[in-house]
């Protein structure tokens, strides 16, 4: 396809597609799924060869949050019967990540529900940082913690953080569809402070919240003028309790042609695959690692993930291997950009879930000879979400 060509050579180039080819990139059909797959793949093994950076996702306070976007089980007034417990101590935080280190993961994000930290609760996060480094030769740290105060970004970094997590979520045009107690330039703003802290910033996005195409294609290009890091693509876990709990409109093709998309966009930097790959991409995960660099080891904030020794198991059968903490993320051009900049190196986390705050149905072909596009469908998959019971804030074993 003359498209993908393309999309192969702006890629290796660094320029930017055109709004046109991202959207023809998500209207492709499954008989080009294939050939999708694989000429982002070409762009994705140029920056990242076959390495999979592993990150571990740490809740340091579950539930009870008193903002209200709609796609998170932990949102205010929310039913989802998750686990709610208020801050870990830093010991206890500590000893979650090492259970994620021990698996292979070599960045840690700890992630808080609520609208943002006051400066108490930054000082307890710094604590917790400083923990976690000590008992964790060569970690990254992501602080997630959601909107942040003036000089709070300063205080992260030098605490030790190494990148901070404000994920858009959706396009600014939608934006007050899913989210009444704060904006879009909220979201905007965070991002702009960590970067300017010179921490590492990483912001994605949620599909499958009934958004149009031309919103996937508005975030995607929005991520890539914040210029963030890592990019984490989290696909909607439709909980039971939230407003969004129905759904249901994502398929594994559709998946694949998201993050075939936001890998032509963003072609350097750390593409990850977040909340929602085993509901929503099942049995075609594998095939996502050709386009994403990046994964979530183990379970995620309120929902469990696959087991930690199957993700590793996917990897190596896939033909990838687990990057190692002696190497570093992102191609070099990017990294010496951000050390002239005094920011750190890096990817960096996804965000809260519901797929992932904080966390795609495509054309099938028509019976005949040649195939029409029809409406993105996809069943209710309720079996496939499991509410966390064990990790952080349990007496029983992470998943990693």
């Amino acid at each position: 396809m003359d498209l993908l060509n393309t999309l192969v050579d702006k890629g290796l180039r660094r320029e930017l597609p055109t709004r046109e080819e991202a959207l023809a990139v998500l209207a492709t059909s499954d008989d080009d799924l294939l050939d999708v797959v694989a000429a982002a793949g070409k762009v994705r093994r140029h920056w990242f060869g076959r390495r999979v950076k592993l990150n571990y996702l740490v809740n340091l306070k579950s539930g009870l949050c008193p903002e209200d976007c709609s796609y998170c089980s932990q949102r205010l007034g929310s039913k989802a019967e998750i686990l709610k417990y208020t801050w870990l101590k830093p010991e206890e935080a500590s000893q979650a990540a090492a259970a994620g280190v021990a698996g292979g993961a070599k960045r840690v994000c700890l992630v808080a529900s609520g609208r943002g930290p006051t400066d108490r609760d930054v000082d307890r996060v710094a604590k917790t940082i400083a923990a976690v480094k000590e008992q964790n030769e060569g970690v990254e740290v992501c602080a997630c913690l959601g909107l942040l105060s003036d000089g709070q970004a300063e205080r992260l970094r030098g605490a030790g953080a190494d990148a901070y997590n404000h994920n858009l979520n959706t396009s600014e045009a939608t934006y007050a569809d899913i989210t009444k107690t704060h904006t879009y330039a909220d979201r905007v703003d965070t991002v702009q402070k960590a970067h300017a802290a010179g921490l590492s910033a990483c912001s994605g996005l949620i599909a499958g919240m009934g958004e149009k195409d031309e919103d996937l294609v508005d975030v995607v290009f929005s991520l890539r003028e914040l210029d963030a890091d890592s990019v984490p693509v989290n696909f909607l876990i439709p909980f039971e309790g939230t407003p969004l709990a129905k759904e249901w409109n994502l398929t594994p093709q559709r998946c694949l042609r998201i993050l075939a998309m936001a890998r032509f966009v963003c072609p350097d930097v750390e593409v990850r695959i977040a909340g929602g790959r085993e509901v929503h991409l099942r049995s075609l995960q594998p095939l996502a690692l050709n386009i994403a660099n990046s994964i979530f080891l183990g379970d995620y904030l309120t929902s469990e993930g696959q087991a930690g020794k199957d993700d590793l198991a996917m990897i190596a059968d896939a033909g990838f291997e687990v990057e190692g903490t002696d190497q570093v993320t992102l191609p070099r051009h990017r990294v010496d950009a951000a050390a002239g900049c005094g920011s750190h190196e890096g990817g960096a986390c996804g965000s809260h879930e519901g797929g992932g705050c904080g966390p795609c149905g495509s054309a099938e072909p028509v019976a005949g000879p040649v195939a029409e596009p029809v409406a993105d469908s996809n069943e209710a998959r309720t079996d496939l979400v499991a509410v966390r019971r064990r990790g952080a804030g349990t007496d029983l074993a992470p998943n990693a």
